[in-house]
């Protein structure tokens, strides 16, 4: 649960001198983003590819083809701006660039991973924004070390990911996918499908971290009458919060677990929950639970999930968030059933990236940019890394 957030205020150094043109894009982009910008400051930004999609639908803001709307914005002030979704390997375009980059921009969508050795290449990195909610994809602790400050979109994409969340739980609890794939191949067994559904209804359901996406799912859980609602975070819900739901706090992991018919993860990633749910506690589930996990697919033992739905422990799992993204062709996850040939409801990571949480992540990037340029003090709520290091107890308790 997101709490002692202090205020700072962001700085930004001096313009870096003019620089030679750069290439702003790996071979993959279209031959229209060739394009090269030199003077002020150097911001590359990567983004996932959009393809015809991003083409045809401009406000698929967050696609290197739409750039989040403020390529224009920031070239009339002069500033250099690459753009790509050329991001693994030291040949990439965000590798070759980042030495000498000001801003770095990403995504969680498709996110640029920024480990202590990325952070020790970029002597000039004074900032990392996250175009959206979720900012594990950079070494935290190495960015407090080198003063960089790292923000995020904070609520952005907060209701999109809990609509996910409920979409997710349905499919998994109504034995959705193996009745629509059943209707593709042109079958009609009701009782194949029916054997394996139930109501929501009357069920426990509980939540891993109850901060602002973690209490909407609860929130958005009241009207199906479940039997009830708990949750688990280290901070507990202020009582008129926790009132509102009808939610119950339970403090031991392993105690939660055990009696939830329904788990979702709704908490960040960081050391302390990295592989959080492991072979171990999955042993603590009710047999037959479900689980959904919007949250960061590394929170999950990728081997032990897939094991415990095959087993039958697991009747279901179902999420968009990957251990690696994107994804390889071969993960488990993407395969992966329970022992009725059914239970597997993962999805690309696009829970958070709606066309209307786009125009909001996109314009809250724009916003910490213009703070940023104007040493203006940014919104508390948005800096998880300030000049004075941690910010938020949202990635773990350190303040």
């Amino acid at each position: 649960m997101l709490a002692g957030i202090s205020s700072n205020y962001l700085r930004r150094g001096a313009l870096a001198a003019a620089r030679s043109p750069r290439l702003l894009s790996s071979t993959r982009l279209a031959p229209s983003y060739n394009t090269t910008y030199s003077a002020g400051m150097k911001i590359v930004a990567v983004l996932y590819k959009g393809g015809s999609a991003a083409t045809e639908e401009p406000r698929l803001l967050g696609t290197i083809e739409n750039q989040l709307g403020i390529r224009s914005w920031l070239e009339e002030q002069g500033h250099e701006f690459i753009v790509t979704d050329d991001k693994e390997g030291p040949d990439s375009v965000f590798q070759k660039n980042i030495a000498d980059a000001e801003v770095l921009i990403t995504t969680p969508f498709h996110p640029a991973y920024v480990t202590k050795d990325i952070i020790d290449k970029a002597k000039n990195l004074k900032i990392c924004i996250t175009a959206g909610v979720g900012s594990d994809h950079v070494d935290l602790n190495a960015a407090v070390e080198r003063k960089i400050q790292v923000l995020e979109v904070s609520g952005s994409n907060v209701v999109s990911v809990a609509e996910h969340v409920i979409m997710s739980i349905l499919l998994l609890v109504r034995n959705f996918v193996p009745a629509h794939e059943m209707i593709e191949r042109g079958d009609w067994q009701v009782s194949e499908v029916a054997r394996n559904a139930f109501d929501l209804e009357g069920k426990v359901v509980g939540t891993i971290g109850a901060g602002r996406i973690g209490y909407r799912v609860l929130q958005r859980l009241v009207p199906f009458n479940t039997k009830e609602l708990i949750y688990y975070d280290y901070a507990a819900l202020p009582e008129d919060a926790a009132k509102a739901v009808g939610a119950r706090r339970v403090e031991d992991l392993k105690d939660f677990v055990s009696q939830c018919d329904v788990v979702t993860v709704n908490c960040p990633l960081h050391e302390g929950t990295r592989g959080l749910v492991n072979a171990e506690l999955l042993k603590s589930f009710k047999k037959g639970a479900w689980l959904v996990n919007t949250a960061r697919g590394a929170i999950c033992d990728k081997d032990a999930v897939a094991a415990a739905l095959k087993s039958g422990q697991l009747s279901g799992y179902a999420g968009d968030v990957w251990n690696v993204q994107p994804a390889p062709v071969d993960h488990v996850w993407r395969t992966m059933k329970n022992p009725l040939g059914g239970g597997n409801g993962m999805v690309p990571h696009y829970s958070g990236t709606t066309l209307d949480a786009q125009a909001r992540y996109a314009a809250g990037t724009k916003s910490i940019l213009e703070n940023y340029l104007k040493s203006q003090e940014q919104e508390p709520q948005n800096i998880i890394i300030g000049l004075e290091g941690y910010a938020t107890k949202a990635y773990g308790q350190r303040k």
